[in-house]
Parts: C-alpha cells; sequence; structure tokens
C-alpha cells in the first residue's frame, strides 16, 4: 500500500519529531548532541529554512521548522543522513539509526504555534529529566533570553510583545507555566534510567529493593502509585526490579486497567509478559 502524503502547511512551518529506531537511544553523549545541533546551524544557514525551537532528548528530537524553498523533506533528509553518518562512523555500526518516516504535523494557527514552543521546551521536565525549562541545556529555551545562535527568536517574541524586553519577560512567565499539551498526539516513552529516577523521587531512593519485601497489599499500592509516572511501561517495571516480581494479575483503577505483578516460584520471562499487554 502506498504511503500518505504528507499534509502541506500553508504557512510553511512544522513540528517534527525524530525518533531512534525501535526507540533506541541517538545521543550518547553531549559531542553527539554538539554535532547536531551544528549540522542545523549549518544547513539552516546554507538552505536558508528557519528554525523556531528544538529540543534534543535521549531518544527523539523535536524541531519546529519553516520550510522557505527547501522543501520539509529534503531538509529532514539532509540532517539525519549527515547525523548518521556521523554516528555510525563514531560508533562503528552501520544500518539505520532513526525511524524510517519521520512524523510531522503542520503549524497554521497562531495559538498552537504559541503553546507548540512551550511544549517542545516542558518536553525535559515531562521526561523527568529537569524540574525547570531553563536547567536543560539541549533545547532552545536560552536562546530566547539570550543572544541567538541559531533559533529565529524574533518571529515568536513579537507575537508576545513589539518590545522586546517585555516580550522576553512574558515569555519566561509562559514558559514556566506547566502545559498539558499533547503536541503531534506524541506519548512519552522513558528510559529504563529515566525511569528509575522518576521512581526514586515518587516512592523513595530505595523503592526497588523494599518492594521486593513487601505484603501483596503494599505491593499493589505501589504499583499503582508508579504506574502514574507518564511514560513508564510494564516491560519497565519488570526489568527495573530485576525482573522477581512475576505473575501478572490484573487490577482497576476506577476504569483503567493497570497490572500489578505479585511474587511467585515461578519465573516469566520479560519479553513473554511485555507481549500480555
Amino acid at each position: 500500500m502506498p504511503r500518505k502524503l504528507r499534509r502541506r502547511s500553508k504557512t510553511g512551518i512544522y513540528h517534527i519529531i525524530l525518533r531512534g529506531v525501535n526507540k533506541q537511544t541517538i545521543f550518547q553523549d553531549d559531542e553527539d548532541r554538539s554535532y547536531f545541533i551544528e549540522k542545523l546551524e549549518k544547513y539552516s544557514s546554507k538552505y536558508k529554512f528557519k528554525i523556531y525551537a528544538y529540543c534534543l532528548m535521549d531518544n527523539h528530537i523535536h524541531a519546529v521548522i519553516d520550510e522557505k524553498d527547501e522543501g520539509i523533506d529534503r531538509i529532514v533528509k539532509r540532517i539525519s543522513a549527515s547525523y548518521v553518518y556521523y554516528y555510525n562512523n563514531k560508533y562503528e555500526r552501520c544500518g539505520h539509526l532513526f525511524q524510517e518516516r519521520y512524523k510531522s504535523e503542520t503549524v497554521e494557527e497562531e495559538r498552537y504555534f504559541f503553546i507548540l514552543i512551550r511544549y517542545i521546551h516542558q518536553n525535559p521536565i515531562k521526561a523527568g529529566i529537569v524540574n525547570n525549562v531553563e536547567d536543560y541545556k539541549w533545547s532552545s529555551y536560552k536562546e530566547y533570553i539570550s543572544k541567538p545562535r541559531l533559533v529565529d527568536v524574533k518571529f515568536y517574541l513579537e507575537m508576545i510583545d513589539n518590545n522586546e524586553c517585555k516580550a522576553i519577560e512574558k515569555y519566561k512567565d509562559f514558559m514556566k507555566e506547566r502545559g498539558q499539551e499533547e503536541c503531534l498526539e506524541y506519548s512519552i516513552k522513558l528510559t529504563d534510567v529515566e525511569a528509575i529516577k522518576q521512581i526514586k523521587q515518587k516512592c523513595g531512593d530505595n523503592i526497588i529493593e523494599e518492594i521486593q519485601r513487601m505484603s501483596t497489599e503494599e505491593q499493589e499500592k505501589v504499583v499503582r502509585y508508579i504506574k502514574e509516572i507518564k511514560g513508564i511501561s510494564i516491560r519497565q517495571i519488570v526489568r527495573i526490579t530485576r525482573n522477581k516480581l512475576c505473575n501478572c494479575k490484573k487490577i482497576t483503577q476506577g476504569s483503567c486497567p493497570l497490572v500489578f505483578l505479585t511474587y511467585s516460584h515461578h519465573h516469566l520471562n520479560t519479553m513473554y509478559l511485555g507481549d500480555l499487554f
């Protein structure tokens, strides 16, 4: 079946997401992130497209791009191909790094553009990496409050206020407001490292060891609590608890089915547990 054609943006502005194939990590260290930003800077300057926001996460990338005359497909292809060549060479690997087809959505309404920038800058907060947008190094947040390197900040700030100083202060306030938007219907998937950090923040540093000594009722309460963390999966709970929590039985929380893992003498395979849900 042929692929569905991408909808063309009337404004030329797109929100794009590049994800690692099978959700794998695409940035191993800060050198990788710096290289990717250098490529964004190089190609945006060479091909005259504009970038209004970006955020580099461990296994995916968000960007808001105005394609101008270049075309969004060619822009993404140039950037991704360049980075994959660098990454495969550095880590002595071959094959795909990104999912074959990037996600995109058109940005045609001023209000949506306005909240989209906040959504992208708040991604690290929603993933539990930082508590404040200003604490994350690898997004375009700080370009709006200092000298911009890559991002065209004028377009967005002038939407807020014609006075630049006032616009920046209003921008800071707006970025601090916790948005509930799910732009591009993209669900956050935590890495194990991120999930462990969030579990410990929510339940205490020793919870992973303590849960294995708890009664069934106590475990049930903890698992319900852990399942409130956005982006965590049952498969991760099994991995993080060293696969010692077994024998699944379903429980419910309101109308939302959850899964409770209890002790058993039988040892279920992690992949099998993942396939159950």
